[in-house]
């Protein structure tokens, strides 16, 4: 393979990842939220909320964050289908559909990125736990925020996601959620006495 015909093929990838950044977090709309967060506005914050548990659990944190960056990138193929609509569909799995995105990239690029989605999937190391609680906990937030902004039709996500959390540091993290104010980084916290 030729570097123009590698280059070419991630860029294939990465103009189709681009279209994150304009498609919808679906699910919302039942929540009356006409204008929803992009998925890829979703899955900056779940890497960032992932790195942050990663570093509290003692799993890899830069490995969480690319699982989180990568978790949803199947959704510019199969749209973010809302939970209500999968008892009715069968989607390809995430796998297979990541294989199809990613087949005209570079192979060490192909291999990094198909070993991520399968790793994330799969659910049973200490990264993939804390990535796919980062994911949960990241809709948690966002309930939350949609609910101080006058939405009150977010309790069942509130309730699913926490329900969904394995880690302790993650049901911290949605307690203090929960309990907090979106808006209170705004106030700078006391100076130490």
């Amino acid at each position: 393979m030729n570097d123009d015909h590698d280059a070419v093929g991630a860029m294939r990838f990465i103009f189709e990842a681009g279209v994150l950044k304009r498609a919808a977090r679906t699910g919302w709309w039942f929540a009356g939220i006409k204008d929803p967060e992009s998925i890829a506005d979703h899955s900056f914050r779940t890497a960032l909320i992932g790195m942050m548990l990663a570093a509290i659990k003692g799993a890899d944190p830069a490995r969480v964050s690319m699982l989180c960056v990568l978790h949803d990138t199947q959704e510019t193929r199969i749209t973010d289908i809302p939970h209500i609509a999968k008892s009715y569909l069968t989607a390809a799995p995430n796998t297979t559909v990541t294989a199809d995105q990613v087949a005209a990239c570079p192979p060490a690029v192909a291999d990094l990125v198909n070993a991520a989605v399968a790793e994330y999937e799969a659910g049973e190391t200490p990264e993939a736990i804390v990535a796919r609680d980062a994911d949960k906990l990241e809709c948690l937030v966002q309930a939350v925020e949609y609910r101080h902004q006058g939405i009150d039709n977010v309790q069942r996500w509130i309730d699913s996601s926490r329900a969904a959390l394995k880690t302790a540091s993650a049901h911290r993290l949605a307690d203090a959620a929960l309990t907090g104010q979106p808006l209170a980084w705004l106030t700078p916290p006391p100076p130490p006495a």
